[in-house]
């Protein structure tokens, strides 16, 4: 998922990992209970983008109002926004353990009020609820794994979360399409989510606190006893001493303990390495959200039917699809991040993302271009009064195609012809008895969102594409980098400022999708995006340093000295140690 990051990990750390967890299962338990909210945080991100189709069809304020949509999709982001700022002090005061258990109770308060929801009001205030929750999970989930886990095999077990994420994206399509024929539908996807919340609550209560937390509270009898059951009694020992060392070295970088939030931003922006730390990590952050890559996980089946599948179920069989390249693509990054390197899958991945950008606007814009016309006999056959009152007062009707039709204003739809969905059709009223009517008579479709096109299964042939040539860089590498490129004093701080900018760049991208795609059409928002990804190619060649295979303090030197981009031929340190090897 684009939220959060996977660890890579090595065949070395796989190989160690099943060996330990076979060793000690209470591990995987722990990694587990906790990964759970990674699952929560994949479904309720991407379980909107299917319940949206019926929400709309059920909602009239919200199938005229484009705005409304935007918004019920996008203030989860915006309550993950605050989520995220503030489970970061609730962490540090009261635990990872409490933290994950006041996420579940939002989860499951927002599935709650979600799925007895009488009006678009209450979903939105759900989804404000479950944002809160995704916030807050996002980032303890991540943190309680990697302090409850063995150093050997920490990587793997945080990486399951990442994996979680994606998975839990993928049920989301799933459990969409299974309720597809159910009375109810939307009301079933949005409040499912709330049953794996209450078992994480359940889980959670019999679980210990992070023993890392535990030592950095003075609990130090507590923080033991845990370590005894993660370690074997000859490591027990070792592990305390290295984790006392820990905390009294991060203490001891955390500088004066009265030094506030402003105080710190304002030292760390004095500081060139972390500077060009955050210029890097920001670029990056902003780059991932701007490529448009939410807009195929919120509006995935939507985007499906702009293709030309007017079908709920069919746009939302043929989501699974991106959903599931999604998750081969986060596989592919675990195995090669390490292997290939940072930038350079990131730049590769820019380069696939805007080739399928720019296709896809092609393909839209001759969807667009080569739309059925509108029959004038076609559209009276419903009645007058049925047809659409801006084609009706039309002075030039012979120009108008299904195209014209759905962007006339008011909103109008297109009742497909009975011989084939590529001869000319009827332009009608957006009304449930005309639909009906539509659906009633042979082979006849009703259009409301995109047209019949012979070019729609390309359309999600080169979503695929797209989701397979972002997932492996753009996916996951922005989260790596974030974790390695700032010195550890202002590490909370750098990586806080650059996840904060992706959830803002998120909650742009999805405020403004449906908009944009009204404004400019399908085509021009896909070219768009392209414009913004050649801009975040460039950002990200010039800013951002390969960190593959170098320790802190080469990364620190790095910066210090200011980042010189090089071309692929061309050996940057990463690659001059590794041959050195």
């Amino acid at each position: 998922m684009v939220e959060g990051g996977v660890t890579a990990v090595s065949r070395t750390e796989l190989t160690e990992f099943w060996r330990t967890i076979w060793r000690t299962p209470y591990i995987m338990r722990l990694a587990l209970s906790a990964g759970i909210g990674g699952l929560l945080f994949g479904y309720d991100t991407g379980v909107i983008s299917g319940a949206l189709l019926y929400i709309r069809d059920d909602f009239d304020s919200v199938k005229n109002n484009t705005f409304l949509r935007e918004t019920i999709v996008s203030m989860a982001v915006a309550g993950a926004v605050i989520g995220a700022a503030f489970g970061g002090w609730l962490n540090d005061k009261c635990g990872r353990k409490k933290s994950i258990l006041l996420a579940d109770m939002l989860f499951v308060a927002g599935a709650i009020l979600m799925a007895a929801a009488p009006g678009p009001w209450m979903i939105i205030i759900g989804r404000i609820f479950v944002g809160l929750g995704v916030g807050m999970a996002s980032m303890t989930a991540p943190l309680y794994i990697s302090e409850a886990s063995p150093a050997r095999v920490r990587g793997a077990l945080v990486s399951t979360n990442g994996l979680l994420i994606t998975g839990g994206a993928f049920l989301s399509y799933v459990i969409n399409y299974a309720f597809t024929k159910t009375p109810g539908t939307w009301r079933w996807m949005l409040g499912v989510a709330g049953f794996p919340a209450l078992i994480q609550f359940l889980l959670m209560l019999w679980l210990p606190e992070s023993p890392r937390w535990l030592y950095m509270e003075n609990k130090t009898d507590e923080a033991r006893k845990i370590l005894e059951k993660i370690y074997p009694a000859e490591e027990v020992e070792e592990e305390v001493q290295a984790l006392k060392a820990s905390i009294e070295a991060e203490k001891a970088q955390e500088g004066p303990l009265n030094e506030n939030f402003f105080a710190k931003l304002k030292a760390a922006w004095g500081n060139v390495v972390v500077r060009r730390g955050l210029y890097a990590g920001i670029t990056v952050q902003v780059a991932q959200q701007f490529v448009g890559i939410n807009t195929v996980m919120y509006y995935s089946p939507t985007i499906v039917q702009f293709a030309g599948f007017a079908s709920n179920s069919t746009a939302l069989a043929l989501s699974l699809i991106t959903s599931g390249l999604n998750v081969v693509g986060t596989i592919i990054s675990m195995l090669f991040v390490d292997r290939y390197g940072r930038r350079r899958l990131m730049i590769v991945s820019m380069f696939g993302i805007i080739v399928c950008l720019v296709v896809l606007s092609v393909m839209f814009f001759e969807a667009a271009s080569h739309a059925p016309r509108v029959s004038h006999s076609e559209s009276f056959n419903f009645s007058v009064n049925s047809t659409c009152p801006s084609f009706v007062q039309a002075s030039n009707p012979a120009s108008w195609n299904c195209m014209t039709c759905l962007n006339a204003s008011p909103k109008c739809a297109f009742c497909s012809n009975g011989a084939s969905q590529y001869q000319p059709g009827a332009c009608l009223v957006v009304d449930d008895g005309l639909k009906d009517k539509c659906h009633s008579e042979q082979h006849r479709v009703w259009f409301t969102e995109g047209c019949p096109s012979k070019f729609g299964i390309f359309t999600v042939l080169l979503l695929g594409l797209y989701i397979i040539s972002y997932a492996p860089g753009m996916g996951t590498a922005p989260w790596i980098v974030n974790s390695e490129i700032y010195p550890l004093r202002y590490r909370g701080l750098g990586g806080g400022t650059a996840a904060v900018s992706n959830w803002v760049a998120n909650l742009i991208v999805s405020e403004s999708f449906l908009t944009l795609t009204e404004a400019l059409g399908s085509a021009g928002t896909f070219l768009l995006f392209a414009g913004f990804s050649f801009l975040g190619l460039v950002a990200i060649f010039f800013v951002v340093p390969e960190t593959k295979g170098l320790q802190l303090e080469e990364i620190e030197s790095v910066l210090q000295e200011g980042y010189k981009p090089t071309l692929f031929c061309c050996k940057g340190k990463a690659e001059e140690k590794d041959s050195g090897r």
